[in-house]
Parts: C-alpha cells; structure tokens; sequence
C-alpha cells in the first residue's frame, strides 16, 4: 500500500543538497502530527517555492494548493505587498515591548481595525502568537473575570467531542479529538465535552430540527448536572475543522447561546478557522450563524500565515471587568513577549487591506456555492459517503459501506491513499483519518475548482482500485 508518505522517497535520489537537506529535516525537525510509523524511513517532502494558489517541492514539482497551507493563506502565496509591509516594518522597528504604557503603531491600527471588523460589542484586542496560545489566554481571561466578579468557583469549560481549539497544554484540553491526545496528560477537571454536531451521524430516524432540541437539551441536562455556578464558559467552532468540516444543524448555535446567556454562562467562538473569509465573512458567528459571542479567537487567516498572530476579541462587558485595577499598582498580569508583535501586525493589517481591495469575501460568496455543488458530484464514488462544508471549508467522509456508514479499518489508511493519489496529480488536500479536507486559499476561480474536481475525480478512482486489490473492499 501506498501513502502521502511514499512522495519522500524520491528526495533520496536526487542532487546532494537535496538529500542533504531531506536529511537534516529527517535528522532534526520534530514535526507537528509526525506518523512516526512511515517517518523513519521517508522523511518529508519538502515545500521550497509558492506564487498565487500553488506550491512547489524540491523538485520543481508544482502542485494546487488545497488546504491554504494549513487552513490560513487567505490571499494566496507569494504576496509581495506583505513582504515588502513586514521588511518595512522590521527595518524600521522589528520588535519592542508592549507591556506596560508601551506600544507600537501596527499593533494599535490593527487593534482598531480588528473592532470595526467585528461585531460592534467586541472592541478590545488581547494578542498572541497564534491560535493555540488564543484560546489558552481566552481561558485565563476568563477565569479572571468571574474572579473578579467574585465568583471564583465559576471554572468549568464545555467543549465539543472532535472540537479542534489546539496543542497547548489547556488548549489540547479543550480538544474534544481523543487521538490528539493519546498518552498525552490533560486538565480534565476544568473541561467537560458535550457532543459534536454531527448530522450525517445524527440518530437513525432522527430529523436536523430534533437532532438540535437533543443537543440543547445535552447542553441544558450538563449544566443542570455540573451547576451553572461552577460553569464559566462554552467554546464552539462555529463549523468544526480538524474534528471533520461538521456544520451543526439549523438554529444550533443560536439556541445554545441563549441557555448559556440564561446561565451566565460565556459564549465563545473559536475563529481561528472561519475567521477571514473562509465563509465569505471577516467573522462568521454573527454574520452567517447569528450569534453574538462574548468572545472571538482568531489566527490563520488573520495574517495569512505570513507571520504568527493570534487575536482574542473581547466584548465591552467583559472589558469593563478585566480593565478595572484591582487595586493600587494592580495589574493585567498575562501576556507574551510577543503580544501585538509590529511585524506580525503590519503583515495583517496588509492582509485585510488586500482581502478589501480584491473583495476577497465575495469571491467566496460566489466561487464557494459552486465549490460545493462540484464536490457533491464525487459522491459518485463507492467510498464517499458524504461531502459537507459550507463554502472554501470543505470536507469528504470515506466509508465502507454507504447505507450502514461504516467506516473501513483503519489500517486501510483511505484518507491518506486518497491525498497520496491527489498529491500524484499535482494537488495538496489534508488527510485526517478516514476523511480528506480541501480548504483552498480564497482566490480559488470557478476554473481551478473545475481542475481540482477532476483531480480528484480520478483520484478517488484509484484509491478504490487500490483499496480493492488490498482486500478492504
């Protein structure tokens, strides 16, 4: 059997600074998610060049770029207009405190920008250095808040099963995906998962309107259990990602945060990755799903990955508790030495100006529909037993058995084979699992979608070649 992990081995026969440098990465990198099982013996392949929605290996092989580099390069790669913002900024003053009474003026034009973006009541901006490190703050914010309204044992979090809100020691907490914490240690006591929303797995029997009264009444039912006074906050994707691309059914959002308003309860939306256009919107909670959390964590497409920079938006309710002193020389003691880092700063506030100028938004608008009508024609396919999203956030569910849903083993590796036989084709999608996720950069043509459907077309068709004559179908 073949995987993604297959296209590194050819980095061993070719010229010597390439095997030297395929070497040193396999030597010394310790990557993200490794699948140390293929590692060992294949490395990676290594990304050197990017221009528009394309990347390019060692090689000189030129591949579509179907995941936006990791859920971020909103404006494509190869934005001159960013560089030359972050050069700018970095020869004239590349980094300095923001603790304290300083400041620097990228990190204050993007703070005002980041609020006239949002929706009106969140107007005040505490920066990190990406998602992870947002919703850990958010988290510390929080608890301090409900401190200082005297409430101390308010200190529970409800997350979701498959919820992705990243690595860190209390963001991988929050994680509702168990396989990303394998053998890892986790602060169980301060989270409690509620179920994700998953329609395409709702109950038999069971329609959208009555799988969404069940999820609110788990949500009612749980903080009934737990004690609404011990209960500080709720975070949701507004679509999940890494947890499977899961729109929740009609209303769901909406009618959870009104039991959580009803509750003091905290509503927080992790953007991180329907933030900046993925939907068609800068933010989703409230323009696409109505709703208006007391907090917004974005990071990814905020600066299209140019620079890390994470963002947590929070309402003028929560500020006027958070900015008043605790007493004389009281202070806001949290932060990073990287808070509102000015080029990281300058890069996004470049990155929205382009998304404004090239209506980068209404190209998801009109390109996105179209994205998702000709991905649902792939469900042609005998291992696609669905094909969900909502716009340039997209995902196929690989199955066994179409009318049972069953999932084939994972020794199968499909999402990988799938990936592998795309990457062959010359196109990068995400596999995670038994699913295969294509979140593109947002300048995505109604011609290039063509192009990848038919990539992927074929792609499918070898996989269930492949996954036949290994005896898995």
């Amino acid at each position: 059997m073949r995987t993604s992990a297959h296209l590194s081995s050819k980095a061993t026969s070719d010229t010597p600074d390439i095997r030297a440098l395929w070497q040193k990465d396999k030597d010394h990198f310790i990557h993200p998610f490794t699948d140390f099982s293929v590692f060992h013996e294949r490395g990676c392949d290594l990304i050197t060049d990017s221009q528009g929605i394309h990347v390019q290996d060692a090689h000189g092989k030129r591949f579509i770029d179907g995941i936006a580099g990791l859920w971020c390069v909103n404006v494509g790669h190869g934005r001159r207009e960013i560089g030359e913002a972050m050069a700018e900024q970095a020869t004239r003053m590349a980094y300095f405190s923001t603790f304290n009474n300083l400041s620097n003026a990228p990190a204050a034009e993007l703070a005002a920008k980041l609020a006239e973006l949002a929706p009106a009541h969140l107007n005040h901006v505490f920066y990190s250095c990406g998602g992870s490190a947002a919703n850990d703050a958010t988290i510390r914010l929080v608890h301090y808040y409900f401190n200082r309204l005297g409430k101390p044992d308010k200190k529970r979090i409800l997350s979701r099963t498959n919820a992705y809100h990243g690595t860190t020691y209390l963001a991988a907490t929050l994680t509702g995906i168990v396989s990303n914490n394998w053998a890892f240690d986790t602060l169980e006591h301060l989270v409690t998962h509620l179920s994700e929303a998953n329609c395409y797995r709702r109950p038999e029997g069971m329609s959208e309107s009555e799988y969404c009264d069940h999820l609110v009444k788990e949500l009612e039912d749980t903080i009934a259990r737990i004690g609404a006074d011990n209960i500080a906050a709720f975070i949701a994707e507004p679509i999940m990602g890494a947890g499977g691309v899961l729109v929740a059914p009609p209303r769901y959002h909406q009618r959870m945060q009104a039991v959580c308003r009803a509750n003091e309860i905290l509503y927080i939306a992790d953007e991180v990755v329907t933030g900046f256009g993925r939907l068609g919107h800068f933010f989703a909670s409230e323009a696409v799903f109505d709703t208006q959390p007391d907090i917004i964590n974005c990071a990814k497409g905020l600066s299209s990955g140019y620079a890390p920079l994470g963002a947590t938006l929070i309402s003028d309710e929560l500020y006027e508790v958070l900015s008043t002193p605790q007493g004389p020389g009281g202070v806001l003691s949290t932060g990073f030495t990287y808070s509102g880092h000015p080029v990281s700063c300058a890069a996004a506030l470049k990155n929205i100006e382009i998304m404004e100028r090239e209506a980068i938004c209404e190209n998801v608008l009109d390109v996105g529909p179209y994205l998702e009508e000709r991905l649902s024609s792939l469900s042609h396919h005998a291992t696609v037993g669905d094909v969900r999203g909502s716009r340039f956030m997209m995902c196929l569910e690989n199955v066994a058995d179409k009318a049972t849903k069953a999932l084939l083993p994972v020794e199968a590796r499909v999402g990988d084979r799938v990936a592998f036989e795309a990457q062959q084709r010359g196109l990068i999608i995400r596999p995670v699992g038994h699913l295969n996720i294509v979140s593109p950069p947002l300048i995505w043509t109604r011609g290039v979608v063509d192009e990848v459907v038919s990539i992927l077309d074929d792609a499918l068709s070898a996989t269930t070649r492949s996954l036949a004559a290994d005896g898995f179908l």
